[in-house]
């Protein structure tokens, strides 16, 4: 994967099939510390202590359409490039929680890339999950939570075209504010 986001996209979508209601992502660039931190926690049905070692390994896979499973392990690989570090954190029926970081201004640090799409991604695949988006750019906060634009919604779905636009839009100005002083 070329971007952090397709990794962001991958592990929420594998929440999703872990049967997840709630999905949280969180972003957090410290430039002071040149660290980005990557942490993304659901509420599914969990791993096993072996699952999670099966998890990082690239030949396995639960998905059926492909017989390989590469995301987890090339997020590690990324990670570990920059001198950053990868966990995993699992058990059955407590959930999922991955983190991953890196060095921010490492040269091969991966580009965050198109945050706003891959959630309005995992939006329009399952709309009826909760997402909670929140980046951090040091002392700056952007939060997006799918629960309470549904409660403003009154009743029109999340996966609307019309929603569907302001929350892309929304997201992505939300990041671009972060960066101005």
């Amino acid at each position: 994967m070329i971007e952090l986001a397709l990794h962001i996209l991958d592990i929420a979508e594998n929440s999703l099939r872990a049967g997840a209601t709630l999905v949280e992502i969180e972003v957090v660039e410290d430039l002071v510390r040149d660290r980005l931190t990557i942490t993304i926690v659901d509420n599914g049905h969990g791993m096993t202590p072996d699952e999670v070692e099966r998890a990082l390994d690239p030949f396995y896979t639960t998905k059926k359409v492909r017989r390989i499973g590469l995301g987890l392990p090339m997020l590690k690989q990324a990670c570990q490039i920059t001198g950053g570090s990868f966990s995993i954190e699992s058990g059955p029926g407590s959930g999922t929680r991955i983190r991953a970081e890196f060095v921010h201004s490492h040269i091969d640090r991966q580009p965050l890339g198109d945050v706003p799409g891959a959630i309005i991604a995992l939006i329009l695949e399952k709309p009826e999950v909760d997402i909670l988006y929140t980046h951090r750019r040091d002392a700056a906060v952007y939060v997006m939570d799918t629960r309470e634009v549904r409660a403003e919604l009154e009743g029109i779905p999340l996966n609307h075209h019309e929603v569907i636009n302001l929350i892309r839009d929304n997201i992505a100005q939300g990041i671009r504010e972060l960066s101005t002083p």
